[in-house]
């Protein structure tokens, strides 16, 4: 199942703390045996009423909110992943948020400000696709457009040197350290799709009347930068990959492993949790007595009242 480390072998998918990472080392697609779409998919299916029983505890439980975070290249399967996996969730604790380019009033604060405002709360599940990590991917590819930010010192491309970097992922690791020390518990997905299947879900895309929408040509430009995103990517993993907020790359080119594998390791971090529904006093075990014996009471006597009704309608001449 889930937990099955034959099946989603978790240490392989995972960015180590520390550790510079070279996303030529990680696969694009499953290359594994053990598993054929039709099997994973059936395995996803079970794996989601095991998540919904743990989503369940985790609401009651109290304790714990759970931040999501999906990153990927366009055409990575983002938005799929989101619908398969958490469709088994009760919505009344999950929240889905997809962030676009920042607005001018977004602008106007600092760039964590309306991420802060899609946190989950205690017993809540939160998923930002795309996420504060787009300040320093497209931004890196960008640099000009961090100048709309109107921060302090910052006149000119010129100023946003390798300094500026540091400081912008030491924020971010600062940022996620304080959630995690409050109760959040972070996963951070990077669906690590080919360049060659991007151009293949591309042309789908362009081909299919019904997925028309899903394409712009601002797709196609970002495109022409790939190798830019590549080592934007590498980069903002090696500096924020930590025990407290890890990051996940995965293959993406087979749409159906790589929802079976981010269930997994969202199932694995939730049984770590060892939560447990909240435990009933003495007192209020006493209390539900009363109140049982009042409804099973409550029922003899309607029961009661329609056996008279009944005799009374047979005594009627």
């Amino acid at each position: 199942m889930l937990s099955d480390e034959k099946l989603i072998n978790v240490k392989k998918l995972y960015a180590k703390p520390g550790k510079k990472v070279k996303l030529s080392d990680f696969d694009t697609e499953y290359k594994g045996k053990q598993l054929v779409k039709k099997e994973a998919e059936s395995l996803l299916e079970t794996g989601r009423r095991h998540l919904a029983e743990i989503q369940d505890m985790l609401y009651a439980h109290n304790q714990y909110s759970i931040l999501i975070i999906f990153q990927a290249m366009d055409a990575a399967g983002k938005d799929g992943a989101v619908k398969h996996i958490m469709s088994g969730f009760n919505p009344l604790g999950v929240k889905v948020y997809s962030f676009k380019a920042p607005n001018s009033h977004e602008l106007d604060h600092d760039f964590f400000w309306r991420h802060n405002l899609a946190l989950p709360a205690r017993g809540e599940i939160a998923i930002h696709n795309r996420s504060h990590y787009e300040n320093v991917l497209v931004t890196k590819v960008h640099p000009e457009w961090i100048l709309n930010e109107n921060i302090p010192g910052i006149e000119t491309v010129k100023d946003i040197n390798d300094a500026f970097w540091e400081n912008r992922y030491k924020q971010i690791v600062r940022y996620e350290k304080n959630l995690a020390a409050n109760g959040t518990i972070i996963l951070k997905f990077f669906l690590h799709v080919s360049k060659k299947e991007q151009k293949k879900r591309f042309l789908e895309r362009i081909d299919d009347p019904s997925k028309n929408w899903k394409f712009s040509l601002s797709d196609l430009k970002e495109r022409g930068f790939w190798d830019d995103y590549q080592r934007a990517y590498e980069m903002a993993i090696s500096q924020t990959s930590k025990e407290h907020a890890p990051w996940f790359i995965i293959p993406a080119d087979d749409k159906w492993y790589a929802r079976l594998a981010i269930a997994a390791i969202i199932y694995r971090q939730f049984k770590k949790l060892n939560m447990r529904y909240p435990q009933v006093t003495d007192a209020q075990k006493e209390e539900l007595q009363k109140a049982r014996l009042h409804l099973m009471a409550e029922n003899g006597s309607a029961k009661s009242a329609k056996a008279k009704s009944r005799k009374v309608k047979k005594v009627t001449p």
